[in-house]
């Protein structure tokens, strides 16, 4: 199978970026290697809808990007089915232009939406043009990690760790200084 983990988020306004970091956070710490899937990763920014050419190409998404819940805390960690939104949880609020949820529910309309599982955390701070992580998304993002690996096990896949010395911060900052902004 092949499988796309997909980092969303505009990696300018703080916390808005975590899927994007993460998502290259964790290509650079690790190694997965499975004998029946492969594993892409992308940086999808804030493209939405013209991700759409290359997701149809996987059987299986994965995102990281930022959501809202009712009730909920910024740095708080959700990991559901796209065709199990919990009632609670919205994508709302975010920097992106066009959502991820109105992309994959266009694909929906197609047919051509592959499986779909959200990792998803609440931002603290979405504005203000800062490569700067809040202390709520550092600490959630290593439950994202954790959530994420336990699914990629579960899909059958070994994880080897290549680099245990890389810090979210500090990819988010190497990210942004590379001049890849």
């Amino acid at each position: 199978m092949k499988i796309l983990l997909l980092g969303i988020g505009n990696i300018m306004f703080s916390d808005e970026g975590i899927g994007v970091h993460l998502c290259r956070y964790i290509q650079r710490k690790y190694r997965f290697s499975s004998t029946s899937h492969t594993l892409d990763f992308i940086d999808g920014g804030t493209l939405a809808e013209r991700l759409i050419p290359i997701i149809v190409r996987y059987d299986y998404v994965i995102i990281l990007d930022c959501i809202s819940a009712d009730g909920g805390n910024a740095g708080d960690v959700y990991f559901f089915d796209f065709d199990d939104i919990p009632k609670h949880i919205s994508w709302q609020g975010s920097a992106h232009e066009v959502e991820m949820l109105q992309t994959l529910t266009m694909m929906d309309i197609v047919g051509d939406r592959p499986k779909t599982k959200i990792v998803g955390i609440i931002p603290k701070v979405v504005e203000g043009t800062t490569l700067e992580l809040t202390d709520e998304i550092i600490k959630g993002s290593k439950t994202m990690e954790k959530v994420l690996n336990g699914h990629l096990k579960e899909l059958g896949f070994e994880i080897e760790v290549i680099d245990e010395k890389i810090d979210i911060q500090d990819e988010a900052y190497r990210f942004g200084q590379n001049g890849d902004l």
